[in-house]
């Protein structure tokens, strides 16, 4: 049976790196989850350098800190950034919900959610590679294909959750290429350009990705709670 652990350790999986979209637990960004019989739960999270952009750093701890706190029979949360430069402005605004400008009154004007969006545009742009990439190999032309033309899969499914954060469609008739501001259907010769700068993005995240595992393994030895073995 699933102890009240492995449900934080699953709450914190739904919280993303926003630059790499993955999930902070499979990335090994949680370094101690411990939970108490009364429910007090203990969160650190740790990054790949000391100097990770703080913007990053606190949409992830500001996440973690809303999925825990969400779930029914946790009493009490202490979500916290360890070794990072910022994380005494981070874990302090966190925790009085101040926000990313009342967090660093003085540095930030802008809260994150335009950033955040940024991302998942991103986010958007790399599943479509991921899920055009076979269609293209088996002699299939994605530009005249709807969500109900293309066979389900996991990677499929994300595309869409990834969609839906944004408002775009993602009933079955809505159509697989869409221009990700604005989710106006991608046809004609934007279609080639449309798909090579979703190519581009996923060759990106993917780049990134691994750069940050490297250093993450490189600066702490051990792996992370609830971080899935790599191969």
């Amino acid at each position: 049976m699933a102890t009240e652990r492995d449900r934080v350790l699953d709450a914190l999986g739904a919280v993303r790196d926003p630059e790499l979209d993955e999930p902070i637990t499979t990335l090994g960004f949680v370094s101690t989850c411990v939970v108490s019989a009364a429910g007090d739960v203990v969160v650190r999270l740790r990054l790949p350098t000391y100097f990770c952009a703080p913007n990053f750093a606190f949409l992830m701890v500001a996440d973690a800190y809303d999925a825990v706190t969400a779930l029914p029979n946790v009493r009490a949360a202490d979500v916290a950034l360890e070794d990072h430069f910022a994380a005494a402005q981070i874990n302090a605004g966190v925790a009085a919900r101040a926000g990313f400008v009342g967090s660093f009154a003085g540095e930030a004007t802008d809260e994150l959610d335009d950033l955040r969006r940024t991302f998942v545009r991103k986010a958007v742009l790399a599943g479509t590679d991921v899920v055009c990439r076979p269609l293209v190999a088996a002699g299939i032309n994605p530009v005249e294909l709807t969500i109900r033309d293309v066979p389900p899969s996991p990677e499929l499914d994300r595309l869409l959750r990834r969609r839906a954060e944004l408002g775009l469609r993602t009933d079955a008739d809505a159509p697989l290429l869409v221009d990700v501001g604005t989710g106006t259907p991608i046809a004609g010769a934007d279609a080639a350009r449309h798909l090579g700068l979703a190519r581009l993005t996923r060759t990106g995240i993917e780049a990134n990705t691994g750069i940050c595992r490297g250093m993450l393994r490189h600066r702490y030895a051990e792996s992370g709670a609830g971080e899935e073995e790599q191969g």
